[in-house]
């Protein structure tokens, strides 16, 4: 089997979160995605456990890229840009909007040398808005989105105690990466017809915004019209989320003849909700293991989840099954745990194809390989300070 992107050669000047992790699915579809790095590096350089020089968070949005450090400071670096463009089909980038055009590798720039280029830009709102210079990590975005309000407007509504934060996980950015990497493909598609590029500008709370789906409720002023929010429920195996609204679940049991209803007839609304809650909370607590309280909710058909520790995701029965947690070379002899892109084709392959490069590592191979550059010339462009290579980390890169 092949993989569907091989053949599309891919680089990505992007960094963090948002461009990185559209460069990995990319890889994982078969692309050959060239991760150019500036000399100071990848701030993730600094994030995560570090085996063989590479840090985690690092590792797991960068597997299976090649790797070119340009200081693109230099007066020269810009024409070795421009000779990778022409050999490119996808750019990627995540600086602020006026970046990439004072380096003078703009898109107005790259579509000269190469009229079918595709550009990939993700910031975090957009390059036409009055705050397109303002910078933007997720968190800012999960704030001006009203993601950050919302969680905390919830919690409250179910009695729970609550404050504001952030979430627990950067949504904006990998919601963003992914909405660049449909626009990306649906460019590649459109190209095979019209043979031109295209500069897609995704904004990370455009992003956000389109795939929240409670945003109708806020723009509607209609929160009230929803179902209720699920509730997690601490039993003797753990704690469990229960996905319905707790009066159809009590309307369930009751009619599955799972419990009886407590409550009296002429009991007041706070009673009765009160006592149908002791009560469920009292059948549910005696189910001792999870497989007798699925048999439960297999019963009355409601869905329901284990509140995991994510330390222990390999634990999940699909997880452990599909491979969603996948095992690439660490470097150092040994493999460490990365996760696995979710694709799966009836006769096609997908996948990570490796661990992350080292800062520089295939100066060399690339420039060989794209350009059929000469060794001499490689080592006229790391004389002149162009190319430059994580030296302790990756032997003969330059």
């Amino acid at each position: 089997m092949s993989y569907p992107l091989a053949g599309l050669k891919v680089l990505d000047f992007s960094r963090v979160l948002a461009g990185p992790f559209a460069g990995r699915m990319l890889s994982d579809l078969g692309a050959d995605v060239v991760k150019i790095e500036p000399p100071e590096g990848d701030v993730t350089r600094y994030w995560g456990r570090v085996i063989a020089h590479l840090p985690g968070y690092y590792h797991q949005q960068n597997a299976g890229k090649r790797n070119i450090c340009i200081d693109l400071r230099q007066p020269s670096a810009k024409d070795l840009i421009f000779s990778l463009v022409a050999e490119a089909d996808i750019v990627i980038e995540n600086y602020r909007p006026d970046v990439m055009t004072r380096l003078g590798i703009g898109f107005d720039d790259l579509k000269r040398v190469n009229p079918r280029i595709i550009m990939l830009s993700i910031s975090g709102f957009g390059h036409d808005s009055p705050e397109s210079k303002r910078p933007a990590y997720a968190p800012v975005i999960h704030s001006e989105a009203g993601l950050i309000h919302r969680s905390s407007v919830e919690a409250l509504d179910s009695g729970i105690e609550s404050h504001f934060q952030d979430l627990p996980l950067s949504v904006a950015d990998t919601n963003a990466s992914l909405h660049g990497l449909v626009g990306v493909l649906a460019a590649v598609i459109l190209r095979s017809s019209t043979g031109e590029g295209q500069h897609i500008d995704i904004a990370m709370i455009d992003a956000t915004i389109a795939t929240d789906d409670k945003m109708h409720y806020d723009l509607e002023d209609a929160q009230g019209t929803g179902p209720m929010r699920n509730e997690i429920w601490p039993l003797s195996f753990g704690p469990v989320l229960i996905s319905t609204d707790f009066r159809l679940l009590f309307k369930l049991l009751v009619s599955g003849n799972h419990l009886i209803d407590p409550s009296p007839p002429n009991a007041s609304l706070t009673e009765k909700i009160s006592a149908r809650r002791a009560a469920v909370q009292e059948t549910l607590a005696a189910i001792e293991t999870p497989e007798a309280f699925d048999e439960l909710m297999k019963a009355i058909n409601v869905a329901w989840g284990l509140v995991r520790d994510p330390s222990v995701i390999h634990a999940q029965p699909t997880v452990a099954h599909r491979g969603s947690v996948t095992e690439v070379d660490d470097r150092q002899g040994g493999t460490r745990p990365i996760t696995q892109s979710p694709y799966r084709f009836s006769n096609a392959e997908s996948g990570v194809r490796g661990p992350a490069p080292h800062r520089g590592e295939h100066n060399r191979l690339v420039l060989e390989q794209w350009l059929q550059m000469t060794s001499a010339e490689i080592d006229a462009l790391a004389s002149a300070g162009i190319l430059l290579a994580d030296e302790e980390a990756c032997d003969n890169a330059i």
